[in-house]
């Protein structure tokens, strides 16, 4: 289906004051990021850790917290940090602990597993946490939905600190000592999109400040928590955050950390995964760093990739990483057998509006995976189901493990919502979902019912997908000194992704198919008036070749990068999408 290309309206002369003479294209990129005054655009080019990161105490109830932390440590009592299995999971784990650590805590950790236990605090856990003796239970990255095992720890006389940023429930866990979590409806914190390694991260800096008021052995030296922005920075990129605001400046500098880590875990992943373009930037982070942390949990459990993140030692951290890279390998597999699978069940897709695809025993950790692999291939929503072997004992009935992923225009957790009469647990994000059902009479029930809300919500949207393109410009407008004025936008990522341009009616001067299989495109092309020309690259474009000839006219849509080889540089335009011109 060809992509609708939606491009940005040229602001106005004169639309943002008190800046500087500046580049008309930067200043629309600026405008499309809302920094239309001197002090935004000055903090959103220039980012500064220290003068531009909050104070952690403007969370309502983080002196509570960091108080009860410090004289838990004092007293040696036993303190659980209770994390989750995906990338800001482990790390969120992984940042606490290093920090209670470094205080002398008598401190220890559990991840659940993600097949047999599921995401949050769970009733078994919470028994086997209060016989070990533990007074004091941190969750990370979890907890804001747990009130019932909340409640039984306070019952049973453990205090719990919730550290989360999932959105507020209808129902808070009241038994908590203490609720750090900037999605909260009465939170003073003035960022709300944190990733739950960043609350973590904040529970950090509040322990930094606040430890001199008591008498510990122990401390955290100051300055600690920047060495802990590497891990913050795998976080929110792993956990798809906007990268705006504090979490801009954290990825900023944690790829700085990053590239100088002393973690080495991290050394010896980035010595064995290397990335194409040698540079450790959001895009390692994204499609070489998060999966193989991810797939520890998918695929087995997570505390493989926790072991590894606060690894000291080359040897262990060696061993660790091809473990790790045998978990990714196996992940790798069992998504590419399943996709072929559940496109078998699809089967022809036609007027469908909502693909679902269910299947016996599908490895649960990787449903979501493919259900996403599903939604961007056909740009529609998709459900993907697996019928476990274990029966729910209590319920005496099948379970049904699920994930969806959704497209722009359709809240897949709205429409969970509608479907809860089904359902014996769901959550999600308008785009991504993960449920449980029980019983095959309710799995008939919720599939008929979702299909239908998705007919109706989807009826009459243009399911094209689209391309956010935020200038037209010329070629003449692409030079390194505007590169390096690109450059000031990074780090690239949600929210604040890497601009797509628009140029129309260039000339192909040459073309031709590249790569083992010929599937890439590369053209140089040229346009009136300008007597430079340039490259662009189209990868998986190469069926265009057959279609292109020299002194065709083609509009196309890019990314501007950079191609090194043998110590040269050159500017390079990686192409999006194409058409042929119109005139």
């Amino acid at each position: 289906m060809p992509k609708k290309w939606q491009v940005t309206s040229p602001i106005e002369s004169g639309a943002i004051k008190g800046v500087p003479e500046e580049n008309r294209i930067i200043l629309q990129l600026l405008h499309n990021r809302g920094f239309d005054d001197a002090k935004s655009i000055n903090d959103f080019l220039n980012p500064d850790y220290d003068s531009q990161i909050l104070d952690p105490f403007l969370f309502n109830d983080m002196a509570k917290a960091v108080e009860r932390i410090l004289q838990a440590v004092k007293n040696n009592e036993l303190i659980m940090i209770y994390g989750d299995y995906d990338a800001d999971g482990v790390c969120s784990t992984a940042i606490l602990y290093s920090a209670l650590k470094k205080l002398g805590a008598q401190v220890s950790i559990r991840i659940p597993f993600r097949e047999g236990e599921g995401y949050g605090l769970n009733m078994t856990a919470a028994k086997e946490i209060i016989d070990g003796g533990y007074k004091l239970v941190i969750t990370v990255d979890c907890g804001i939905s747990n009130k019932d095992e909340v409640a039984f720890f306070k019952d049973n006389k453990v205090e719990v600190i919730v550290t989360d940023h999932h959105k507020e429930p209808d129902e808070l866990p009241l038994g908590a000592l203490a609720i750090i979590n900037p999605s909260l409806k009465d939170s003073n914190y003035p960022f709300k999109k944190l990733c739950g390694a960043g609350v973590a991260f904040k529970v950090v800096q509040g322990l930094i400040k606040k430890q001199a008021e008591f008498a510990l052995a122990n401390k955290i030296p100051i300055g600690f928590d920047k060495w802990l922005l590497d891990l913050l920075a795998i976080a929110t990129v792993g956990d798809i955050m906007p990268l705006i605001g504090e979490n801009r400046i954290f990825v900023k500098y944690g790829l700085i950390v990053l590239d100088k880590t002393r973690r080495a875990g991290i050394m010896k992943i980035v010595e064995k995964v290397n990335h194409y373009s040698g540079k450790l930037d959001t895009q390692y982070i994204g499609w070489r760093l998060v999966p193989r942390i991810n797939a520890a949990g998918r695929i087995n459990h997570a505390s493989l990739a926790f072991e590894l993140l606060i690894s000291e030692n080359a040897e262990e951290s060696d061993r660790l990483v091809k473990q790790l890279e045998d978990e990714n390998t196996k992940r790798q597999s069992i998504t590419a057998s399943m996709l072929k699978e559940v496109e078998n069940e699809i089967g022809e897709v036609k007027e469908k509006k909502l693909l679902m695809a269910i299947g016996q025993n599908w490895h649960p950790g990787v449903v979501g995976l493919v259900a996403g692999r599903i939604s961007d291939k056909y740009n529609l929503p998709a459900i993907v189901i697996s019928q476990s072997s274990d029966q729910d004992v209590s319920a005496g009935a099948i379970k049904y493990i699920g994930s969806g992923r959704s497209v722009e225009g359709f809240d897949i957790t709205s429409a969970l919502n509608e479907c809860e009469e089904y359902l014996d647990k769901f959550g999600g994000h308008p785009q991504a979902c993960g449920f449980t059902i029980l019983g095959q009479d309710n799995l008939l029930g919720f599939k008929e019912k979702i299909s239908a809300i998705a007919s109706r919500a989807l009826k009459d949207l243009d399911l094209r997908k689209v391309l956010k393109i935020e200038a037209e410009i010329e070629l003449a407008d692409i030079n390194w000194y505007f590169y390096h004025k690109l450059e000031k936008f990074e780090p690239f990522g949600e929210g604040n992704n890497n601009p797509l341009f628009l140029v129309k009616n260039l000339n192909i001067e040459q073309v031709q198919t590249v790569g083992g299989d010929g599937q890439h495109l590369r053209a140089m092309v040229s346009q009136v008036n300008h007597p430079v020309i340039h490259k662009i690259i189209g990868f998986s474009f190469g069926d265009w070749c057959a279609k292109l000839n020299v002194g065709d006219k083609i509009d196309v849509v890019f990314e501007i990068g950079v191609n090194e080889w043998n110590g040269h540089k050159e500017l390079q335009l990686k192409v999006i999408d194409l058409r042929m011109s119109e005139s």
